[in-house]
């Protein structure tokens, strides 16, 4: 994995742990009116708002999602909490069914980044 693949697999994994979370990035304006309910402006000449970056961002949310929920354990969970971890800027979450040596859970989300990063690679959501 370069550099340039293991940054923008930060940056996908804390964006991604966010999208699960229901957090959603402030981009513009809502697309939603408080005073009239339902009513969605146009998305017609709603990209300078920011509308196809977000479905972009959702887009590869669901697919880091996908391609997270395709793996086996113990790698899983070493991403979902090294995703947390990214997310909040903190190395301070952990799970019990991670090992409790540093070295080996270190070595463990290692491997677990190798492989979310050729499952993405593969899909095309990091190049």
């Amino acid at each position: 994995m370069t550099e340039s693949q293991a940054a923008a697999l930060d940056d996908l994994l804390s964006r991604w742990h966010a999208w699960q979370q229901g957090a959603k990035a402030s981009r513009g304006f809502a697309p939603k009116s408080l005073v009239c309910g339902d009513y969605r402006t146009s998305r017609q000449y709603d990209d300078g708002n920011g509308a196809l970056d977000s479905d972009l961002d959702a887009f590869q949310s669901r697919q880091v999602d996908h391609e997270v929920r395709q793996m086996q354990e113990p790698h899983r969970t070493a991403i979902y909490v090294q995703a947390r971890n990214l997310s909040t800027g903190f190395a301070v979450w952990f799970s019990p069914r991670l090992p409790q040596e540093r070295a080996e859970r270190e070595a463990l989300v290692a491997v677990a980044r190798q492989i979310i990063c050729v499952r993405l690679l593969a899909s095309g959501v990091i190049s």
